[in-house]
């Protein structure tokens, strides 16, 4: 039967991987201290970035597998679950780790922005990739914050720690705005297969049985996570996901109020609003005059 094991606190998970601890709120491990183990579930209520090192136990979240190559970084938020599966029967855990429970973050300009840290979303198929010198950054700042953990606790402790953890996380926005480039023509496919499936659900009765559509749901068409795909159409087109979607909504409702045997209410459902008077309010907001003001003016 599996293990599984939950990491409610830093001193749970320091002594499943062999490690003192130095802080009760935040750890650097290195997983080559451990001892080797079997495939196991792990249950976090903490934030976990693994620098995974390959053939070392294959993680997967939900039934699909991290996208591996050596060095790869994958970011776990509270409240995830973590399968750990290896051929053999033990397996020996190679690579990094900086853990920290989200109480080290209270109160200070993290806690603030965490959440705009998107990739702690990602899918298991979206893991940041790093180059050499991005490996050697990452150590790095691993190192200064292992540097401050054996400091004696003081007032400036969880400030410097919290300012490092944070001077990291940019550095993994950075990470992933190049990887976004260098996958630049699958990015690129990604949008143009974006704007085909935009056209035709506009084209076809989905508006009227289904409703207008989310960022989740061509998410979930591109199997992306919501965060990823949001995040891949910024950076390639300079709108966000939401807005591309508005900007199809109304473009298609210019076309059909030229219509004139349509009444705007009419119309409004057949785009998938629920209540005609929020398609007004939609339209005119975007337009700046109402479906039945622009009908007039052309």
């Amino acid at each position: 039967m599996e293990q599984v094991f939950n990491f409610e606190t830093i001193s749970e998970y320091n002594a499943f991987n062999n490690h003192e601890t130095l802080h009760p709120l935040v750890t650097v491990i290195d997983f080559s201290k451990a001892k080797p183990r079997t495939g196991s579930k792990m249950n976090f209520g903490l934030y976990c970035i693994v620098l995974k090192q390959v053939n070392c136990g294959d993680l997967k979240y939900g039934r699909n597998y991290y996208d591996y190559q050596e060095g790869t970084l994958v970011f776990i938020s509270p409240g995830q679950t973590i399968d750990v599966e290896n051929k053999e029967d033990y397996y020996q855990p190679m690579g990094h780790a900086l853990v920290f429970h989200p109480d080290l973050i209270r109160g200070t300009s993290l806690s603030k922005s965490i959440s705009e840290y998107n990739f702690f979303g990602y899918n298991t198929s979206e893991a940041l990739h790093l180059s050499e010198k991005e490996k050697q950054l990452v150590f790095d700042c691993f190192a200064k914050i292992e540097v401050e953990l054996k400091q004696s606790i003081d007032k400036h402790s969880k400030k410097l720690i919290a300012s490092n953890i944070e001077l990291f996380l940019n550095y993994c926005e950075r990470f992933y705005d190049r990887q976004f480039i260098t996958r630049d023509t699958t990015n690129k496919g990604i949008v143009e297969k974006f704007e085909e499936l935009l056209n035709s659900y506009f084209s076809s009765d989905k508006p009227n049985i289904v409703g207008l559509p989310s960022v989740a749901y061509y998410a979930g068409e591109l199997n992306l996570s919501a965060n990823y795909f949001g995040d891949l159409i910024k950076k390639e087109t300079g709108k966000s996901a939401q807005e591309y979607i508005q900007n199809k909504i109304i473009e298609t409702a210019k076309n059909k109020i030229f219509d004139s045997k349509k009444t705007i209410n009419e119309i409004a459902y057949e785009l998938g609003f629920k209540y005609p008077q929020h398609f007004t309010r939609f339209f005119k907001q975007h337009v700046g005059s109402s479906p039945n003001e622009y009908r007039s003016l052309n």
